[in-house]
Order: C-alpha cells, then structure tokens, then sequence
C-alpha cells in the first residue's frame, strides 16, 4: 500500500491561526512530513475567538465554532486547565465544545471519508472523535502528551472516561516511557512510544566547533543556557540557587524565556550577578545564545500538582545546536537524556548536583565531545522526524489493512 492512499484527519485543541502562528509547532513539522510522504491530511481543531477554516501549509484546518466568538478563548495562547484554574467560568464551554467538535468530526469523515482518525490529547478529543470512528468504521488513533493523565489526580471522574476512550482506539501514542507508564496504569493496553523531533531549521547535524576540545568560553566565561516558560515545573529556582556554588567570576547562567515566575525568580538572582535574565528573544538572537553557550541546562522537576516535563522536546534541540545537555531525573526527560551517554542526568531539587555537572563540563572538554557523539547518535536513531513519521505511516497502513 502506498501512504498517498492513506487520509488522516487529526484532532488537536490548538492549532497555528496563521501562518507566523508559532502555537504547537512539533504538530506543524510532524503534519509536514507526513504530507511529504504522501499522506493526505486535514486538521480538525476549535475556533479562537470565531476563526472561520482555513489553510495553512497547504493543509485544510476545519474549526469548529463553540461558543460566541468572545468566549472562545478556552484554547491557543495558554493551556485549557491553566485558564480554567483562573477562570473557572471557562469550565462551562467544555460541553458545547465536545458537542460542537463531535458533530463536525462526523461532518467532515462523513465527506471526506478519512481512513484514519488520529486524536491528539485524548481528553477530551477522544470522545470528539468517537461517534464518527464508530459510525464510518474508522481505525481511532489516541496520541498522549501527559498533562491529560494529570487531571486524574485532580478529577477522578476523568479517569473511567479515559479508560473507556483506551479501549475504544486500534492504536495508543505515547511522547515517552514516562506517559506510557501512566496509561498502562489506567488500562494495560499496548502503547506505541512516538516521540516528536525538533522544530529548529537545517538538517539539525549538530556539533559547532565551539564544542570542540580546544574551544574557549565566550568573554571568558563558561555560559549556561536556559531557554523555557518559566513555570513551577522547569525548576529555574534551582538552576539560581546552583549559581552558588559556580564563581562569578568563571561561570555564567544565561534565563531566557518569561512567565508567572519571572518577578520572582528575578528576585531570587538579584543576590548573583553572574545570573542574566534576557526576556523572549526572537530567533536570530535565540540561535546566537544557542551559538556562544556552553552547556543547555533542563533543571525540571515534578511541581506542586505533579505535572513534569512529557519529553523535554528542548533538549533535542539544544543537542542538534552543538550543546551538551545537563538534565534533571525526571518524567520523559530519560527517553533523551542517558546519563553519560547523551548527556548528564542530575536528582531534581538538587542545585549542587547542578551545579557539580556544570563544573565537571567546564573542566573536561572531552567529556563534551563525547556526550555531542552520544547526543548525534540517539537523535538518530529515536528522534528525527523521517523515523518518527516513518513509524507512524507503518502503524496506519496496518490498521487500513484490517
């Protein structure tokens, strides 16, 4: 079977509105290449403040209208559960719109006759798509990205409509080990470990000479990069607490990025000079950070309400830039990070650990190179996005086989 043979409709609550929309960009790239293949794809997603279809990429986004156009803000620019935590107003659009998704996903199979449905973040889009998969016999692909497996420990009625959802799909995605462990604790189904790869342009080979044994910090100093929301669950405060124990005068932490903590987290650094706070940088000055850094550090940690990090797509990017990796234990975070081979892997909460594998890269610059060679190596074989598809492709044309 050719893939040109195989339509994919995929559901997603959030989808670029533009074309310098710069909303789910793994979801884009991953869209693309299937369209690359040879796949006929079209996207179902809900409106943003009464958005009308469109194209994008060449690929037809269906919206579906919700609520009035005001209202409809429940998706884009933020995630579902942290609006409704501010707003729980925001709550009552749930029902209109499943209601007003299922109707429009059965629409558009009944026109369009996809051969795949392919359901990102299962609840609720699961049960969007549930009616038209059962009505036109079409195979239901259920993709996790964790945060929905996090509503379980919030709501419990989530979880015997997340079970039932699982035993309806022919196929489970999972972003990593870590999601996976998590379904399989709802339901033991088999579950399909497909992760996304960079969204950086090129053809991410990696490796600049700065990182070569012989190269010497920028301004004399050993740079570290932070790049990320900053969020409760990126663990920067103990990224700051590390600058501590790493003399100012050799080592500095470069935070770029902004979010609810960045009053606070600017506060805790006032103490240390040697801790830089940049804003949102737009792209050219975010590649020069990514070219004059030595080390790209991930401080995760698991948060007050025990969301961590699904994957650690960030980090796939920093290698593919030339950059070793230092990373915190924690959530999907290992599917990319092996300690000593890709990269180190720290304790969270641990801000000498950092700090001590800071250090050890700044002393060792073959510990570098070898890491970049094991970071070359496991992008290669698990993350770039030919494999990536390629795996997905195989799993549709198994179930249209069916």
């Amino acid at each position: 079977m050719h893939p040109a043979e195989i339509k994919v409709l995929v559901i997603g609550s959030v989808y670029p509105r533009y074309d310098k929309d710069a909303e789910v960009p793994w979801l884009r790239t991953s869209i693309a290449h299937l369209k690359k293949a040879g796949l006929d794809v079209q996207v179902l997603a809900p409106a943003y403040k009464g958005l009308k279809s469109h194209t994008i990429d060449g690929t037809p986004v269906n919206r579906f209208r919700y609520a009035p156009a005001d209202w409809e803000i429940l998706t884009h620019e933020e995630g579902a559960p942290s609006k409704m935590a501010s707003r729980p107003w925001l709550q009552l659009l749930a029902i209109p719109y499943i209601i007003s998704g299922f109707f429009k996903c059965i629409k558009i199979c009944r026109k369009w006759k996809p051969d795949i449905i392919h359901a990102h973040w299962p609840f609720p889009h699961a049960y969007i798509a549930l009616g038209a998969a059962k009505l036109f016999h079409i195979p239901l692909v259920l993709n996790f990205h964790g945060a929905e497996l996090l509503l379980i420990r919030k709501k419990k009625w989530v979880k015997p409509l997340l079970k039932f959802a699982i035993g309806q799909a022919q196929s489970i995605f999972a972003n990593s080990s870590f999601t996976a462990g998590k379904i399989k604790a709802i339901r033991d189904v088999d579950v399909v470990w497909s992760p996304y790869g960079t969204t950086l342009d090129g053809d991410g080979d990696g490796g600049h000479p700065r990182n070569a044994p012989e190269a010497h910090p920028v301004n004399g100093k050993f740079k570290v990069l932070f790049v990320g929301r900053h969020i409760e669950r990126k663990g920067i405060r103990y990224l700051i607490e590390a600058a501590k124990y790493l003399p100012q005068d050799k080592f500095e932490i470069r935070i770029i990025g902004e979010g609810d903590l960045t009053g606070q987290l600017k506060q805790q650094a006032a103490q240390y000079p040697h801790v830089l706070f940049t804003g949102k940088l737009p792209a050219a000055e975010l590649a020069r950070e990514y070219r004059e850094a030595n080390v790209f550090v991930l401080p995760a940690i698991v948060d007050h309400k025990g969301d961590t990090e699904g994957l650690g797509v960030v980090l796939i990017e920093a290698m593919e830039s030339g950059l070793p990796v230092i990373a915190s234990d924690v959530g999907g975070i290992p599917d990319v990070v092996v300690d000593n081979v890709s990269g180190l892997l720290v304790p969270e909460k641990s801000p000498v650990a950092l700090a001590d594998a800071i250090k050890r890269l700044a002393e060792d610059p073959q510990l570098t190179v070898q890491l970049l060679e094991g970071a070359r190596n496991r992008i290669a074989e698990h993350f770039t996005w030919d494999n990536i598809t390629r795996r997905q492709i195989e799993i549709y044309e198994n179930l249209k086989r069916k």
